[in-house]
């Protein structure tokens, strides 16, 4: 069996993760803490963002949001443990104090153990960074930064707002910090091909990162690259080709980088394309079969 899985597979589990560290049932819980993105106002967004990320219950307390995530896992998992994960949009772009102020109330709640922050890499200053390492001696804390792709002419293309340098700097600062840091790729993005995908992984182990999000690419609708597909200028990836691709990213990525998401979540009835997305656990299961018939394991071509 793989040194870091419970659950028979071939990659870094988020389950094993936790299990290890906390000796228990640890399970995140998304919030939305009302945040904006930088993107929406400089350069409307992402060419694939309709709504920003994450759930609408911006209205409602954070407190309030929790309970109503924790309250069905609580029925089978009494006993867990619980991280608070701000996930909708990017969650450092703010001033520190109403970033205290928000981060504060959460860790407050009974059984969170720990706080995991989405955000960017062009929302980090100094003073955030200096706030976030002594955050991280109190608690267990997660950064993810979404990246998407480590290609500049890529990241200019889906207008997103921040080169390849400016991640580079936010990494380095946060793991000069001690902070794990998770980052977010898509897969299919548009006049990518495998190698340019693999590339990106590679890249992603050259900086030491701890977790990472692999996403596949969906079309949501009202969206510029809604248009795009619409007028064919580029294709999206079939399942079979998702799978192969996803395959060799783990052969290269690093087996001590947890897998935290291998396959994407579209919102059924917003978006247009692909449907095989919707068979989320098809999709796994097809990565496990495809790691099995080939005899490979998640860090074969980099780890001893």
């Amino acid at each position: 069996m793989f040194k870091y899985t419970l659950d028979n597979k071939r990659y870094h589990t988020l389950n094993y993760f936790f299990r290890n560290k906390f000796k228990g049932k640890v399970f995140k819980v998304a919030l939305n803490a009302g945040f904006s993105c930088p993107n929406f106002k400089n350069k409307q967004g992402c060419i694939f963002c309709k709504h920003g990320s994450g759930n609408n219950l911006e209205n409602i307390s954070l407190e309030e949001q929790f309970e109503l995530v924790k309250k069905p896992l609580d029925k089978k998992w009494p006993k867990a443990k619980y991280i608070a994960y701000l996930q909708a949009n990017s969650n450092t772009y703010a001033p520190l104090l109403v970033l205290k102020e928000k981060y504060e109330r959460v860790l407050k709640i009974d059984n969170v153990i720990g706080l995991d922050i989405a955000t960017r890499s062009d929302c980090l200053t100094e003073e955030i960074l200096d706030y976030l390492e002594e955050l991280n001696k109190r608690t267990f804390l997660i950064v993810e930064l979404g990246l998407q792709s480590s290609f500049d002419k890529t990241l200019e293309l889906i207008n997103r707002g921040h080169d390849k340098d400016n991640f580079i700097w936010a990494v380095q600062e946060l793991k000069k910090r001690g902070i794990f840091v998770g980052v977010h790729i898509i897969n299919g993005l548009p006049f990518e091909d495998k190698e340019m995908m693999v590339e990106t992984v590679k890249f992603l182990n050259e900086l030491k990162i701890d977790a990472i999000k692999i996403h596949m690419l969906y079309i949501p609708k009202e969206t510029k690259i809604a248009e795009m597909y619409q007028n064919k200028e580029f294709d999206l990836l079939t399942k079979e080709e998702y799978i192969d691709i996803v395959c060799t990213q783990l052969e290269y990525l690093d087996s001590k980088v947890v897998v935290m998401r291998i396959t994407g979540d579209p919102i059924k009835d917003d978006y247009l394309a692909p449907k095989w997305l919707e068979k989320k656990f098809c999709v796994l299961n097809d990565i496990d079969k495809e790691m099995k018939k080939r005899d490979i394991y998640q860090g074969d071509k980099v780890n001893p």
